[in-house]
C-alpha cells in the first residue's frame, strides 16, 4: 500500500510502498482510511519536537486524525463489523490500567499513539483497536469528521471542562479561530450559555467565528486585551480558551482573566511565564488539555450528527501530501486540511 513516511527530522516526508497491516491480536481492527487530518502537531514532529517524547523508530507513517471503513477485525471484536464507518480515537488503549478503569483512557499507562509513536493514517490502511473505534451516524462520512479525531477531540475536551464551570452571564474568551478554534467555538455554543468573545489577528477567521456562533469578535490589534475585558464590565473574563499558545497569546490571555478565572491551555509552542505571586494573589488556574477520552469523542460525534459542530476543511489527495503540509505551515489553510487516499 502507499504510505507517507517520516524518514528523518528536518526532512520532507516521503511516499513509499509498504505492506498492508494485518490483524495480529483478537481486538485488532484494520481500517481502510477514508480521510486523514493534517495537524500542526505533524509539523512539530518533522521539526523533531516529539523525538524524545515519542521514542519512535524511523521511518514510520505519520497521521493521527483518522476515519474510514472497517476492513478486517480480530476474533474478539464485537462492537464493529467489516464495512462499518468509523472515526478512530487517536490512542490505542489497554482498558486494564487504573486510568482506563476510571474512564480517563487518554492517560492510559500502556497506550500506543498511531501517527506519533507507531504507524498512523497517512496511508491506505491502519491497524488500531476495537477500543478506539466510534461508529459514525449514517449522516456522516469519514471526510466530514476525520480531523475531529484529534483537533476536534482536543477542543471538545477543553470546552467540556470549561462548560461545566461557566454560568449564565459569564464571559468566555477564545483566542484563535483557526483549525482548532473554529471547532471549539461551535462546541462552546452547543454546551454553554456563556457569552463567547473570539480574538484573532485574521479578519477572515473572525468572520468565520461570527458565522459559527461567536457572540462578539475582537481583532488582535494591540488593544484587544482591553476590548475583551470591556465585555465583562472591566472585571475580566471567567475563562480563556487559548488555541494558539504562542506569539504572546498566553500573556495577553492571562491579562484578560478575572480573579479566580480559568486558563485552558490547548495550543502550544511557547512557555507560560507568569509570576507566582500573580497566580497566588488572583487564584487563577492553568489547565492543560491533551486530546480527550473515548466518551468525549462519542459526545463530539453526537454534536456532529446533530449539525451543531461542522468541520471546515481543505481537501487534498494523498499524493499531494507535501502541498498540504506546506499550506498548513504557511498559514494558508482555513479550518483543517485533510488527505483523501
Amino acid at each position: 500500500m502507499r504510505a507517507v513516511r517520516v524518514v528523518g527530522y528536518h526532512q520532507d516526508l516521503q511516499m513509499v510502498e509498504i505492506d498492508e497491516p494485518t490483524v495480529q491480536g483478537p481486538l485488532d481492527v484494520i481500517v481502510k482510511i477514508g480521510a486523514a487530518g493534517v495537524c500542526r502537531t505533524d509539523l512539530h514532529i518533522l521539526e523533531g519536537q516529539w523525538e524524545a517524547k515519542s521514542g519512535v523508530q524511523l521511518p514510520y507513517t505519520i497521521g493521527h486524525e483518522n476515519a474510514g471503513w472497517v476492513h478486517a477485525v480480530g476474533d474478539a471484536v464485537t462492537n464493529v463489523a467489516v464495512g462499518d464507518k468509523v472515526i478512530l480515537h487517536p490512542l490505542v488503549t489497554c482498558g486494564l490500567c487504573r486510568a482506563c478503569r476510571l474512564g480517563d483512557d487518554v492517560h492510559c499507562e500502556n497506550n500506543q499513539f498511531p501517527g506519533i509513536n507507531t504507524d498512523g493514517g497517512y496511508a491506505e490502511y491502519l491497524r488500531t483497536s476495537a477500543r478506539s473505534c466510534v461508529k459514525l451516524d449514517d449522516s456522516l462520512e469519514p471526510a466530514d469528521v476525520a480531523a475531529l479525531a484529534d483537533a476536534g477531540l482536543t477542543a471538545q475536551h477543553a470546552c467540556a471542562k470549561a462548560a461545566r464551570l461557566l454560568r449564565p452571564g459569564d464571559v468566555c474568551a477564545v483566542i484563535g479561530a483557526g483549525g482548532l478554534g473554529h471547532i471549539g467555538i461551535q462546541c462552546m455554543k452547543a454546551m454553554s450559555s456563556a457569552t463567547l468573545v473570539v480574538v484573532d489577528r485574521n479578519p477572515e477567521a473572525l468572520a468565520l467565528a461570527k458565522e459559527i456562533g461567536a457572540d462578539h469578535t475582537v481583532l488582535a490589534d494591540g488593544n484587544h486585551v482591553e476590548a475583551v475585558r470591556e465585555f465583562s464590565g472591566g472585571a475580566g473574563v471567567a475563562a480563556v480558551l487559548d488555541f494558539v499558545g504562542e506569539g504572546g497569546a498566553t500573556a495577553e490571555g492571562v491579562a484578560m482573566l478575572r480573579n479566580a478565572g480559568n486558563y485552558y491551555v490547548i495550543g502550544y509552542g511557547e512557555n507560560i511565564d507568569v509570576p507566582t505571586i500573580d497566580v497566588i494573589s488572583t487564584e487563577i488556574n492553568f489547565i492543560g488539555n491533551l486530546v480527550g477520552s473515548y466518551t468525549d469523542l462519542q459526545d463530539l460525534m453526537t454534536l456532529a450528527a446533530q449539525g451543531k459542530v461542522k468541520l471546515h476543511t481543505a481537501q487534498y489527495k494523498l499524493d499531494d501530501f507535501q502541498q498540504a503540509i506546506d499550506d498548513l505551515d504557511a498559514g494558508k489553510v482555513r479550518g483543517r486540511a485533510i488527505l483523501i487516499p
